[in-house]
């Protein structure tokens, strides 16, 4: 059951309003200046349908980010321009959106500044106080993950080496792991490497496979947080062959 409200309308003699399902009608008698009505499903003024319908929420995009000032999309049906939009904290602090652009009755681009860490609802109220509020905490807010070992060189290691090669490392306020995005690293016919994906230790069995040459590895690692949070940053490796052989040296 939903409720449709008016409010202030200023209705002229004869007007007829049929509310509810039931077809009941009221008519006015003589002119009335205002006239506030709240009728169950419908109503229907001269014949013509008023509508009004509780917003609903879908979802958002994204559902996680950090403590700067991020756009956000929301989702779901029956929102008027422009609506009240909130963040309401699991410890019920209410933050209400810095900006909100009516995109269409289903779609809504808001700006949140949220500088706690924590998991949000959404709350959405249209301007006839009709409102709805997700019904988990659908909006996560965490730092994103932050590097720690300097981009750059990891150092240069002898050719046909086997052993731990590097170790890289970050921050983050929940479990990292570890990854290559592009395919230099562990690539067997270039640099031949292990990535250990929980603890960044870089390791190999025969460092530049069957490369004879000094040869520079350039590749990029992400660090990607429990949150789906990401960083990258860009790494290289060099190989040297010298006539003694064996041995790493940095």
């Amino acid at each position: 059951m939903s409720e449709v409200k008016v409010n202030k309308i200023s209705p002229r003699t004869g007007t007829t309003f049929t509310i509810g399902d039931a077809g009941d009608t009221v008519t006015t008698a003589g002119d009335i200046s205002a006239l506030n009505i709240t009728a169950t499903n419908s109503l229907t003024v001269n014949g013509e349908s008023v509508t009004s319908a509780n917003p609903t929420f879908t979802s958002i995009s994204p559902d996680t980010i950090t403590n700067d000032q991020t756009s956000i999309t929301i989702t779901g049906s029956n929102f008027v321009s422009i609506p009240v939009v909130e963040a309401i904290s699991t410890t019920g602090v209410i933050t209400p959106a810095d900006s909100v652009t009516f995109n269409n009755s289903t779609s809504l681009t808001c700006n949140f500044t949220l500088t706690t860490d924590g998991t949000y609802y959404i709350r959405i109220e249209n301007n006839d106080g009709l409102a709805v509020r997700s019904s988990t905490a659908v909006l996560t807010v965490s730092d994103a993950p932050v590097w720690t070992t300097a981009a750059g060189t990891l150092g240069t290691i002898a050719g046909d080496f086997s052993g731990t090669v590097a170790t890289v490392a970050a921050t983050g306020d929940s479990t990292l792991a570890y990854s290559e995005t592009t395919n230099v690293l562990t690539n067997a016919s270039q640099a031949n490497c292990s990535l250990n994906s929980a603890t960044g230790v870089i390791t190999t069995t025969d460092f530049g496979g069957s490369s004879t040459t000094a040869t520079t590895y350039t590749f990029t690692l992400r660090v990607t947080d429990a949150e789906g949070q990401t960083a990258d940053r860009q790494f290289s490796l060099t190989s040297s062959y010298a006539a003694t052989g064996g041995g790493q040296f940095n």
